[in-house]
Parts: structure tokens; sequence; C-alpha cells
């Protein structure tokens, strides 16, 4: 589906720094006969997604079958497509519109397919597919996510020219002239039976954290304020513009932590900051947390007026509708009642309308996953990776530090011992025994980091080791111990508990956190605070990313641009074999007073 720059043009007006006025006209029977009956009130409704993160389709390509969970959620674009069709039926489509908080072009195989295998950005390239569907949709805007910076800033750029709706980003400024680098809102008319249109702005607002999780691609290109400072800025002029409601799309969740402590002087999860700080604004569509927040109110500090938010699950799992009910009084619109709710994806089919637009591109994917690349001795799993030291972790370890003694020979610090970080993104992975597949090997590393090496001293690695080590909840001695609730303490995820080979260490859960590493060793002998060590490490950990203490600021050795996923395939690919026989040991465990726990 090529860029239909025409109708682009026809429902978007570029005002400032590149900001869209689309348009909606007419409204349904109900409430122009209300008008009729002297009732100067119009509703309308925006639907909400977030963290689409490539999905198109009800799809697992790391399992090539149809997704499910444990709660039997469904996924996709393709589901949404329906919801949202029923909804701006019941409601009438001239008083809907639609957004997204960001997050859409990274996270599955459809979406690194076409950044990199068949990029979008070759010449006469494919039209990204969520751009495709998103299109089909007819979204009115888009806020920018984090992850839409992970395959570059020109692919960013080409997604964005292939949509037609903006791309939203207030806080994404241009590192020289400090001028937005996107459109930072748009503004969209609906009209009603009476009195002048409803003029509603969207405000985009994108993570600050993009500044450390990827910054190879954006350093001396783009910078990242704060969410509420960019809102301050830019709601009264929105409201000075007309705007009779103002919505903020905001990739950042609501919590008001942050994962990367004091690298930066701006929270990571500021939606609630912003609500609670900024007056003027209605609603936010939060995202990034990966969390389902149906409907929260937050009371400005200033005004003491209500703010909405709502959060929708990942994936498309969810579909926010925000449910406006304005008055007409002395000559302008404002907001009477504003409430939120969440649509489940699980209750509809797929859009055949989707299905059939995207379908030759599913197909192209489905058998690039499932090409063999290599053969396997015996099946190794992650279902137990969160509290066992398994070979299949132990195998990404491997092949990171192989790469890195590699790329180290013949260097200064070629003579180093190398220790590799490692974490559990997926409780699912599974390599099998016998031939192993592209989809194999992808589903064990399902995101975009690439490979580091810095310089770390043994010191430094224990006090990485018992922050990690925060990862389990203090559970006493002789206390039964139930795996499922034995991890994520205080909500951390699993991605953010590492586990390091070349090292020996016990994590004692009866002690607890900050006291919980013991007999840290290194070949065998007490690991030495002053010994120095090449550390194999993801960017995303590397940039500061979960907070570690040390890694961010080591000094850099060696880095790539390759994704540690494309390197494990390459690796296997080359090797023709995988052998846990060859690299999978016992080097850390759980322990209480001594005593192993598993």
């Amino acid at each position: 589906m090529p860029l239909n720059r025409r109708k682009f043009l026809g429902k978007s007006a570029v005002t400032g720094a590149g900001v869209a006025l689309a348009g909606a006209v007419g409204a349904p029977g109900a409430q122009a006969a209300e008008a009729k009956r002297g009732a100067k009130r119009y509703a309308f409704t925006v639907l909400g997604t977030t963290d689409l993160h490539g999905n198109v389709f009800n799809w697992d390509y790391f399992t090539d079958k149809e997704f499910d969970d444990k709660d039997h959620n469904d996924v996709g674009l393709a589901k949404v497509s329906t919801l949202v069709n029923r909804v701006r039926a019941e409601k009438g489509r001239r008083n809907t519109l639609l957004i997204d908080a960001g997050d859409t072009i990274q996270g599955t195989q459809l979406s690194y397919y076409y950044a990199k295998v068949d990029p979008i950005t070759a010449e006469g390239g494919p039209v990204h597919p969520m751009a495709q569907a998103m299109n089909a949709m007819d979204y009115d805007a888009a806020a920018l996510g984090n992850h839409e910076f992970n395959y570059g800033i020109p692919v960013l750029r080409k997604f964005e020219q292939q949509c037609r709706f903006p791309l939203l980003g207030a806080n994404a400024l241009d590192a020289k002239t400090l001028r937005p680098a996107f459109a930072p809102y748009s503004m969209h008319r609906l009209r009603t039976p009476f009195g002048r249109d409803v003029k509603v702005a969207v405000l985009g607002l994108t993570n600050p954290g993009i500044a450390i999780w990827d910054k190879a691609n954006v350093q001396g290109k783009m910078t990242f304020p704060g969410l509420e400072e960019q809102a301050a800025k830019w709601v009264p002029k929105l409201r000075s513009m007309g705007a009779d409601v103002v919505i903020v799309s905001a990739h950042s969740g609501s919590s008001g932590t942050s994962s990367y402590g004091d690298q930066l002087p701006y929270v990571e999860n500021a939606a609630g900051l912003v609500a609670e700080q900024v007056p003027g604004i209605d609603a936010i569509l939060v995202g990034h947390a990966h969390t389902e927040i149906p409907e929260y109110f937050v009371t400005n500090k200033k005004t003491g007026k209500q703010v909405v938010l709502s959060e929708p699950l990942k994936w498309g799992q969810r579909l926010t509708l925000f449910d406006f009910e304005l008055v007409w009084a002395k000559g302008c619109w404002t907001v009477g009642k504003v409430g939120a709710r969440v649509l489940n994806s699980n209750t509809v089919a797929e859009d055949p309308k989707i299905v059939r637009l995207l379908s030759d591109e599913h197909e192209k994917v489905v058998a690039y996953v499932n090409q063999v690349i290599g053969t396997n001795a015996a099946e190794m799993t992650s279902a137990e990776a969160p509290y066992k030291d398994v070979p299949i972790i132990d195998l990404i370890n491997h092949i990171q530090a192989d790469t890195v003694k590699q790329a180290l020979a013949g260097t200064e610090h070629a003579a180093l011992p190398v220790l590799s970080q490692a974490a559990c993104f997926s409780r699912s992975a599974r390599i099998p025994a016998g031939e192993v597949t592209i989809r194999d090997v992808a589903g064990l590393y399902v995101f975009e980091n690439t490979l580091e090496a810095r310089l770390m001293t043994g010191a430094q690695m224990k006090a990485y080791l018992e922050f990690s080590a925060n990862y389990y909840v203090q559970t006493a001695p002789g206390a039964s111990v139930d795996p499922a609730k034995l991890t994520n303490a205080n909500g951390t995820p699993d991605y953010n508990y590492d586990v390091v080979s070349g090292l020996s260490y016990e994590i004692d859960i009866a002690k607890p956190a900050g006291s919980r590493v013991t007999n840290v060793r290194f070949e065998g002998q007490p690991l030495a605070d002053d010994a120095k060590f090449v550390f194999a490490v993801n960017n995303y950990r590397a940039n500061g990313g979960g907070n570690f203490p040390h890694v961010a600021a080591a000094p850099v050795l060696w880095s790539n641009s390759e994704e540690i996923r494309n390197t494990m395939i390459a690796w296997v690919k080359a090797k023709g074999s995988i052998d846990p026989a060859g690299f999978a040991a016992v080097d850390w465990k759980l322990t209480r007073d001594g005593t192993p726990v598993f």
C-alpha cells in the first residue's frame, strides 16, 4: 500500500513544527435529535492502543502457532480493527478518533523482517506492515515509543513517511536546534449538531530513556527532555489555539519511577506526574509499562480537576475507550464528563480486511523464521531459567563471550578473562533436539539489543551480582519455596535479572536484599576486588537500562551494531551444531544458609 499523499494532505494541514489538523464531519441522528430538543451536549469517543510491538496477527512467530497465554489473551491489530469497527458503528464514525501511544515497529519477527531482512529503507522497498495496517484502520495520530528508535532514525523516518497519520513527539528535539524533530501535536475537528466544531488536540510525548537505551542511534542527533516540562510548554499553547479538549498520548508509565536511576534528570514513567502537575489536560493515553489500567483518575494539584488515565494491555490485547461528554454553554464547549474503559481483543475475530491486506507479508516471515540453520544435541528450555542455571541461558553467554574474545584478539585487552551477562527474556523459549530453525534461536533473544565489551573490576562485578539478586523474594530457611512466587520481587521484570558466566556464586534468598551474594569465585579462587575483566554486556544494560551499578560508567573496549539475536543465528549457522556439553555448567545457585534451594 503506497503512501497516498493526496489523501493524507486532504486529511491534514501542517502548521508550525509539522502539526496535523484532521477533520471529521457530521453527527449521528441521535445527537442531532437531542440538539433539536435543546439539550446542548455532544459525545465522542477516543480509542487508544499502545505497545503494539509489531503485532498484526494473533500469531507467535517464535512458536509458529496461534498466540496464547495463561489468560488466553489474543494479540494483534487484526483483532483490534474488529473492535474499532464495532465502536465506530455504535458511536458514529465521525464521532471517534483512533490514536496510539508508541512502540509500534519493533517486537515480532514480522517487524524485524521489514526492518532488516527486506528493509523498508531499500530503494523501491516495501511498505511496513504496521504502516499498512494502521493506515487501513485510519489511525488519526500516534506517539513515538522508545523502541521506534531501535533500528535507527532512517528506518523511523521511512516509517513516518509511509504512515497517513502523524507521529507525535513534543519532547523529541533536534539536538542542534532544540526544535521539535517530529510533530508535537495534532488538532482534530469534530462537527456537532450546533455551535462550533469541537477541537480536540492530541499531544504526543515520548520517553526520555531513548537517550540511554538507543544512545548509538540518537546521540548528537536528537535529545529528549522530560515529559512534564514539555507538556507544561505545549498544553497552554493548544488551549490558546482553541482546543476544547486536550488529550496526551504518552509513551511513559504512570508509576513515577525510572529504571535508569539518576543518569538522566527526567522521570521514565511520568504520565501520572504530567496529569498531576500540568493544568489543562483532560485525558492521558498511557504506554510503555505493559500494564493494564482501564481507568485511573489523578487530581491536578493546581486546578483540583480530575484527569483520567488509561493504559490498554500490550500487543493489541486491549483497546482503550475514552468516552467524552461535552456541554455547549456561553459560546464554548467544556468537558462535562469523561471516563475510560478497555475492550478485550479475545472477544472478537480478526478483521478479514487486515488479514487479506497482509497475508503475503505474514507468509514470507513464517517461511523465513522456519529456515533450518543447524542441529542441537539435546533439548534446552528456559522454563526454570529464573531460578536455576540452565543450558539455554548458558548458550547466550557462551556465544557473547566467544564473540567478544574474537573481537578483542590482538588488542591490549586480549589476555583479560571475559565474563558475560544474560537474562531470561521468555520463560517459554525452547531449542529442540534435532533441527534448529531461525525462530528457535530468535525466540531465545526477543529484543533488538546489541553487544558491547566493558572493562570491570572484581568489586564491581560483586556489586552487579548483588543488585541483580534483588529479583528474589526473601524466603526464610525451612519455609516452603514456590517457584511461581519466588521471583520478580518489587515488580522486577525477568529481563532485569542477569546471570553472569565466567564466575561461580551463590545467592542466599533467606538474607535481605543487598547482602545475598556469597562465595563468588573465579577459576576456583575467591574473587579479588582488584581483578580486571572484560564484560560482554548488551547495550540496554550497558547504557543504564535497569540501573545496574558501575556498568554504564565502565570504559568501552568494543561495541557492535549487529543485534545479538543475529549474532547468535550466525554463530549457529557457522558451527552447524549446538552441543550443550560444550558450554553448559552450573555456575550459580540459590541457597539458604548454605543449603541449595533446588
